[in-house]
C-alpha cells in the first residue's frame, strides 16, 4: 500500500459511510484486500441511542484532527486512517453503560470503496427477470424471446432476454458505475462453447443460469421445457464439483436469486386449479428458497442478494385471467405476492444466524416498482399499466413479436415492455435503486456496499 504523501487526500466529502447491521451474536471480520484492510468489530458493540450526539461529535472532531494531519504531511495508510476512526468509536463505547440497541457499527471508510471492489464474478439464478438467453439454447423450451422486436433498443437484435434491451443484472454487472465486470453469458451458451472446444474455460465474470418461465416450485411450467431453479443450482454445483469453478472464487463472488412470479401467476390460472390454500402454497415456495440457500451456502456462497417479486398482479397479462380486473391491479394476486415477499425477507434476515459467515441483502423490488407507479412522470413514464408491445386489453393477450402484435413508438415511456416484463428503462431504474438505494429499496445494506464487503468465513466467538 502506497503511503500518503504531503497534501494527498484519499477521500472525497461524499464517501463517509457508516453501516449498521443487526447483531447476530458473532464477531465479523471485514477485509478489503485491494485496500490491504482488515477491520475487526466485536459482537458486543452496541450503541446507546441517547449517546449518539456525543458519538457524532467524537467522530467529527476525530475526522477534523485526522484531516489536519493529512494536510500537514503525516504519513499513514488508508487502513490506519480507518482504524483511527474505529478507535474513536471504541473510546466512546467505554462510556456507554446501557447496552440495549442491538446494532453493530460495521465500518467507517473515508476512501472510495468503488476502487477497492472485491467481486470479480457473479452467479445468477432465477426466471425471465434475469434470463440472459438460456432458453434460446434449450431446443426443448417453448418459452422464448429469440425473435424481434425483443432486444431492439440496446442490442438491436434478439438475445433471448425478455425485454427491449438490458435487464437489472445486465445493468449491475456491465455498467462501469456499478460492478463493471461485463455482460454475462448464459450457462447453456458457455457450456456449448466449452464442449465444442471453442473455449477451454467458463467465463471468469460468472455465469447466468436463469431460465424464463421457471419458478421456485420444481413443477412450474415444466411442460414448457424451462429449467427449474433446482436444476439451475445443479448445473452450478456440477461446475464446482468438476473444478470448472474454483471454490475460492465462489467464496469471493456475489450471488443473485430472484424467482416466484410464475408460481404465483399460475396459481390463478383457471384450467389448473391449485390443491393448496394460498398460505400453504406460499410456505411451499419459501421452503424451496430456503433449501436453495442452504445448498448455495454449502457450495461456498457467502454473499447473496435475494430480490423480492414485483407487483405480479399488475402485469398486463392479467388480461388473460377471467377474474382479474382490467382497470386496476389484481388485488388477490398482489396479496399473495406480499405474503411471499414478507416471508422471503424474514428468511434473508435470518441468514447471518442460520449460515454463519454469510451476509445477505433483500431487494424490495415490489415497493420500488409501486413507487414508480405512484409518481410516474418523475421517472419518465407516461404509461404504467399497458404493455408497449402486444395486443388486446392492456396489450396483455398477445406476446410481443407474435402474430397481430402492435408496438409503441417510445418504449422508454412505458413501465412494461410486453405482457409480463418491464422495459429496459424500468430495469435501469430498479438497478439504480438496488445498487445505491436506501433501506426502503434494499436492506440492510445496498449492493454497492455488499460488493465492497469481504467477510471472514470463520465464525469468531
Amino acid at each position: 500500500m502506497k503511503a500518503l504523501g504531503h497534501g494527498e487526500i484519499p477521500f472525497s466529502p461524499d464517501i463517509l459511510q457508516i453501516f449498521f447491521l443487526a447483531n447476530q451474536g458473532n464477531s465479523l471480520k471485514l477485509t478489503n484486500e485491494a485496500c490491504d484492510g482488515q477491520l475487526f468489530v466485536p459482537a458486543d458493540t452496541r450503541v446507546e441511542l441517547s449517546h449518539m450526539p456525543a458519538l457524532f461529535w467524537s467522530i467529527l472532531i476525530g475526522s477534523l484532527n485526522l484531516y489536519k494531519l493529512l494536510l500537514s504531511g503525516f504519513q499513514f495508510s488508508r487502513l490506519s486512517f480507518a482504524s483511527s476512526f474505529l478507535s474513536t468509536l471504541n473510546m466512546e463505547k467505554m462510556k456507554m453503560k446501557k447496552l440495549y440497541a442491538h446494532l453493530l457499527i460495521i465500518l467507517i471508510f473515508f476512501i472510495d470503496l468503488s476502487s477497492c471492489r472485491d467481486v470479480q464474478a457473479v452467479f445468477i439464478f432465477g426466471d425471465s427477470v434475469f434470463d440472459a438467453g438460456n432458453n434460446r439454447f434449450n431446443k426443448n423450451c417453448s418459452v422464448q424471446a429469440d425473435f424481434p422486436p425483443y432486444g431492439s433498443t440496446f442490442f438491436h437484435h434478439p438475445t433471448g432476454r425478455f425485454t427491449n434491451g438490458r435487464t437489472v443484472a445486465d445493468f449491475i454487472l456491465h455498467a462501469a458505475q456499478f460492478i463493471g465486470i461485463g455482460l454475462q453469458q448464459p450457462f447453456l451458451e458457455a457450456q456449448i462453447a466449452v464442449r465444442n472446444g471453442s473455449t477451454k474455460v467458463y467465463p471468469p465474470n460468472g455465469v447466468n443460469f436463469a431460465s424464463a418461465g421457471s419458478g421456485v416450485l420444481p413443477g412450474t411450467n415444466k411442460e414448457w421445457g424451462v429449467t427449474p431453479i433446482q436444476e439451475q443450482l445443479r448445473q452450478f454445483q456440477t461446475l464446482v464439483d468438476q473444478k470448472w469453478i474454483n471454490k475460492s472464487v465462489v467464496e469471493r463472488s456475489l450471488f443473485f436469486l430472484e424467482s416466484g412470479s410464475n408460481d404465483i401467476f399460475n396459481y390463478f390460472l383457471p384450467f389448473d386449479p391449485p390443491t393448496l390454500e394460498p398460505d400453504a402454497y406460499v410456505q411451499a415456495m419459501i421452503k424451496e428458497v430456503s433449501d436453495l440457500i442452504d445448498q448455495l451456502y454449502k457450495a461456498g456462497t457467502r454473499r447473496i442478494a435475494v430480490f423480492s417479486l414485483g407487483p405480479v398482479g399488475c402485469v398486463p397479462a392479467r388480461a388473460l385471467l377471467p377474474r382479474a380486473p382490467i382497470d386496476r391491479c389484481y388485488g388477490k394476486m398482489n396479496v399473495m405476492v406480499k405474503k411471499y415477499n414478507k416471508a422471503l425477507e424474514k428468511l434473508v434476515n435470518d441468514i447471518p444466524t442460520t449460515h454463519p459467515g454469510a451476509i445477505a441483502v433483500y431487494g424490495a423490488v415490489y415497493d420500488t416498482v409501486q413507487h414508480f407507479c405512484a409518481i410516474p412522470t418523475r421517472y419518465g413514464f407516461s404509461d404504467v399499466s399497458s404493455a408497449c408491445c402486444g395486443d388486446g386489453p392492456l396489450g396483455g393477450q398477445v406476446q410481443c413479436g407474435k402474430e397481430g402484435y402492435k408496438i409503441c413508438q417510445n418504449p422508454e415511456r412505458y413501465l412494461f415492455w410486453d405482457y409480463f416484463h418491464p422495459t429496459q428503462h424500468t430495469y435501469k431504474l430498479i438497478s439504480k435503486a438496488l445498487w445505491s438505494g436506501n433501506k426502503s429499496r434494499i436492506r440492510p445494506i445496498n449492493l454497492k456496499t455488499l460488493v465492497n464487503l469481504t467477510q471472514n468465513h470463520k465464525v469468531i466467538t
